[in-house]
């Protein structure tokens, strides 16, 4: 687990955050108590949600990006932006490019925007203002997703053929169309990028399931999907999503497979295990060995640590671990996987 006792450190990274539901309400604490930042404060349209957080931690509010940044904004360091908006991501676009024009780093909630072209706005913004932008793509920050990245660019596996990745959570939410697939798979697509590279192509099937309540007798979302990747490196992957899932048993696995083996990595952080090729001796490494991680929530611990520790030794953007362009990439794909579906063919990236 990420060590975040809070030490006398008067070069402390000065941050805000913005947004004060679950997430907003999850990302300030960790500032409050972490030795690399000092939380200066929370802002957010809804006076009651900030009064209270501002209360509990004993820092400044504010109502609006424009008051925070009028009042603070020549001190603060960078800003986390957990807005929620459409489909989790439609209030992402005009807190970050404030804070960008503003010279402040951001750390940005997942999807970086659900408007692909404000996504690609935003991180043309953080690039043009020479500032970084992170996006919380928390899955990939545990200690056995790192050694499974390890294994890969090591050699372990040999040459990477294939990838699967399956995301089943128990989820009722309706807010559109396509609030699936863009609010929960940045997560799995960004697992299959950090594993296997960029993507080339990508075919997509979608379904919704029943539902008697509603007016065709199906769910408003696209509650199910499977989609289709090349890579550019021609690994061969594939997504299973959904919404469905008793809630109780919400599965995450990713197998990725190789000319000399293949591993198997359960839900997130609880086991990696290695089956070589030429031999029937596993390599099975438990979660207890590999950080003592005991719950999803100490993702954001680990994923904030490292955006911390990344912007107090000054590493450049290109360098920032999920950044704005690992976010962009991911929504890309989404995007694509929705024109696959609406035009019934298979989209190349960039066409």
């Amino acid at each position: 687990m990420v060590d975040i006792r809070k030490v006398d450190n008067n070069m402390a990274l000065k941050v805000a955050v913005i947004g004060c539901g679950g997430i907003g309400n999850t990302h300030g604490p960790i500032y409050l108590k972490h030795n690399l930042s000092e939380l200066i404060g929370y802002c957010d349209i809804l006076p009651e949600r900030v009064e209270k957080s501002a209360a509990r931690d004993g820092v400044k509010k504010w109502h609006s990006v424009q008051e925070m940044l009028a009042d603070v904004g020549k001190d603060l360091d960078a800003v986390s932006v957990c807005s929620a908006g459409a489909d989790n991501g439609g209030d992402h676009y005009q807190p970050t490019m404030e804070c960008l024009e503003a010279g402040l780093h951001v750390l940005c909630e997942k999807p970086i925007c659900n408007n692909i072209v404000h996504a690609r706005e935003m991180v043309a913004k953080a690039k043009e203002k020479g500032v970084n932008l992170g996006i919380n793509l928390n899955h990939r920050f545990t200690p056995p997703s790192e050694k499974a990245k390890e294994w890969i660019t090591s050699g372990k596996l040999g040459t990477p053929l294939l990838m699967n990745m399956t995301m089943w959570i128990g989820n009722p939410n309706e807010t559109s169309p396509w609030f699936h697939i863009r609010a929960l798979h940045p997560h799995s697509l960004d697992i299959m990028r950090y594993f296997c590279g960029n993507v080339k192509k990508v075919q997509a099937f979608f379904n919704r399931s029943p539902k008697a309540d509603s007016p065709d007798g199906k769910r408003v979302c696209w509650s199910n999907v499977q989609v289709n990747l090349l890579f550019e490196n021609d690994v061969v992957g594939h997504l299973t999503g959904s919404y469905d899932t008793n809630p109780a048993h919400n599965l995450e696995r990713a197998e990725v497979m190789g000319t000399d083996g293949r591993f198997v990595l359960e839900n997130l952080y609880e086991e990696l295990t290695f089956y070589p090729r030429h031999s029937m001796e596993l390599t099975v490494m438990k979660n207890s060995i590999m950080g003592g991680m005991t719950s999803f929530g100490q993702t954001f611990d680990k994923r904030i640590a490292r955006w911390l520790e990344q912007l107090d030794a000054k590493v450049p953007y290109d360098e920032i671990e999920a950044n704005g362009d690992d976010g962009l990439a991911v929504q890309e794909i989404i995007e694509a996987a929705k024109t696959s579906w609406e035009e019934n063919r298979v989209v190349t990236l960039g066409e």
